[in-house]
């Protein structure tokens, strides 16, 4: 079960934001015949883009095709591909729980000796949305597969190539006078730099601990609104932020989900938002050896690497 640099790395959803994120950290670590797998063929352009040395491959993992033979002769799968927000079930059917059965169905076929699953700390949420009700299921999916793995279930994350979450909060900023925000904002989040949790994947894929289940949160505790104070200072905007009630907010959501087949934001993220969780994690110091980043310092790396911060990746619709 040794991992070494020359070994072919298979990723689905590769073209997300940790995928991306994966991608790049892994080339840095020397690790040098990495496969890619993701259905969204703009973002794969990008990660294609910039970095060549990628074999990509254009797939939807919900339907079968060559792209399940990928996975042949390959040390480690890193399964990644999840829906992550949309008004519908449909496509969390789709694209989180029939694409998890092909993938290990595929990666059955080719006897893949380990694989590395993300899940998501909503799992163990008070959240019921279908986001969460999809993750559950893809984990259960997972543990019933018999394939050696682990579990990393990261809470929100945040970086580079991000299309929601920070990086929209950091565009609409950008583009507005006025950042209206729920209720006090002083809800609790655990925000994870999506850097340090590749690290522990790649970890993870080195140490191949089967069976086991991680849940990897971000290491400083900080609130809602101190999470947009700091993208407005990094990015030096002078954006107003204004207070909303929260039932104001959320119909303006539900608004904007009516006006937008694909909103960035939809009602149930307010809910989750709002609901009050807190997450216990594991020391990535201790179990993996990875030194998490300070949050200031992510999110100035995020807003401002050379190359990276400027690449903004294409939403499904």
């Amino acid at each position: 079960m040794t991992l070494n640099h020359t070994d072919m790395l298979v990723i689905t959803g590769a073209a997300g934001l940790v995928g991306q994120n994966l991608v790049a950290e892994l080339l840095r670590q020397g690790y040098t015949n990495l496969v890619a797998l993701d259905n969204h063929a703009g973002n794969l352009a990008i990660l294609q883009r910039l970095h060549p040395q990628v074999r990509c491959v254009h797939a939807d993992l919900s339907e079968p095709g060559p792209w399940e033979d990928a996975l042949a002769g390959a040390a480690r799968l890193f399964l990644l591909q999840a829906q992550i927000t949309s008004a519908d079930w449909a496509p969390f059917q789709r694209n989180t729980l029939d694409a998890t059965k092909r993938v290990i169905a595929a990666a059955q076929k080719h006897a893949v000796p380990f694989t590395v699953f993300v899940g998501s700390s909503v799992v163990n949420s008070v959240a019921d949305d279908n986001y969460t009700r999809s993750k559950r299921g893809q984990e259960a999916l997972m543990a019933a597969s018999g394939l050696p793995h682990c579990v990393a279930r990261p809470t929100l994350m945040f970086g580079w190539f991000d299309p929601k979450h920070l990086g929209w909060l950091s565009r609409f900023m950008a583009k507005t006078p006025v950042f209206p925000i729920p209720g006090s904002g002083r809800f609790l989040r655990q925000p994870l730099y999506v850097l340090d949790f590749c690290r522990v994947l790649i970890r993870c894929a080195e140490m191949a601990p089967s069976g086991a289940a991680y849940d990897i949160v971000g290491q400083e505790d900080v609130t809602y609104v101190d999470i947009v104070r700091s993208i407005r200072r990094a990015k030096g905007l002078h954006t107003l932020l204004v207070h909303l009630p929260i039932w104001f907010f959320r119909l303006l959501m539900r608004t904007y989900a009516l006006l937008l087949p694909n909103p960035p934001f939809v009602a149930d993220q307010l809910d989750a938002l709002t609901a009050g969780d807190y997450f216990r994690g594991i020391s990535i110091k201790e179990t993996f050896g990875v030194t998490p980043t300070p949050f200031a310092q992510a999110i100035t790396e995020t807003f401002t690497h050379p190359v990276y911060s400027a690449v903004v990746l294409e939403r499904w619709t």
